[in-house]
């Protein structure tokens, strides 16, 4: 073993140890401001001065945390949800189907990832409005489906048709019908993708601001980054509170990574057997 480590071994952890250094510098500048006392002006990466844990209770008692963690949970979750079943569903047939509406309905989803979201917001919200659905968690989680739609259906569809069709007719000749071949071969096969896209809509859902401000501002429904957003104002703004917030906002996120780290290592590793 001793005879195994050279010289190239020794620069790959001294550059890993210093990319470990580099992606901690902005955490400790997070967790710096947000133990620092609001009288405190120090640089975010100085350390001294006074410190206080009243920023922590400040952003959870006037930013009203509690109920903005579990509205954004609730979201994101169904959103997540939503995202990875309809897409996977709508996915399949595109992929296997023959004839020429397959290709034009995938290109037709492809599309949606160079229009600009921006452009359907009023539309979107005036349709909103008459449905009645402002103002309540519904309408933020389907623009978050709908946006994230055409990516989930662009790499499902992709991935899919690179799957070998054996397995399938295989299971359609012992009598399988095409749903049951879809979830019993198709969908574990296609779980690498699935954990990608889930795990790029989580995190997008979790930080996503401007459809939540539009769709729950005022409402009993404010995600974390809408209550966050209150803490600034236009003379003054409490950095320590945001930054205490913000913190606050991370252990969930955190949290559901490391419980969960195996299944998403094992599906961005992109690794298929088949």
């Amino acid at each position: 073993m001793i005879d195994r480590y050279r010289t190239q071994t020794l620069v790959l952890e001294i550059a890993l140890i210093a990319s470990a250094v580099l992606y901690l510098i902005p955490v400790f500048g997070l967790l710096n401001v947000a133990f620092k006392d609001r009288r405190n002006t120090t640089s975010a990466l100085t350390i001294g001065g006074q410190y206080t844990l009243g920023n922590f209770r400040d952003a959870w008692v006037q930013g009203r945390l509690g109920p903005a963690l579990l509205s954004s949970v609730v979201i994101t979750l169904a959103v997540v949800g939503l995202i990875v079943v309809i897409g996977a569903m709508a996915s399949y047939p595109i992929a296997r189907a023959t004839g020429h509406w397959p290709r034009w309905l995938f290109y037709f989803f492809a599309a949606g990832l160079i229009i600009p979201g921006q452009l359907a917001l009023l539309p979107l919200f005036q349709t909103m409005a008459q449905l009645g659905l402002t103002g309540t968690i519904w309408g933020v989680i389907l623009n978050g489906v709908g946006g994230g739609m055409p990516f989930t259906i662009f790499l499902c569809t992709t991935f899919i048709r690179q799957l070998p069709r054996d397995y399938e007719e295989a299971a359609l000749l012992d009598g399988c019908t095409p749903f049951g071949a879809f979830w019993r071969i198709v969908v574990p096969l296609i779980v690498p993708v699935l954990a990608t896209v889930g795990a790029l809509s989580a995190v997008a859902m979790w930080n996503s601001f401007l459809i939540p401000l539009l769709y729950l501002t005022g409402s009993d429904f404010e995600t974390v980054p809408v209550r966050i957003n209150l803490f600034f104002g236009e003379y003054a703004s409490n950095w320590p509170a945001i930054f205490a917030a913000l913190a606050i906002s991370s252990i969930p996120v955190m949290a559901a990574y490391f419980a969960l780290q195996k299944q998403l290592v094992r599906g961005f590793s992109g690794s298929v057997k088949v």
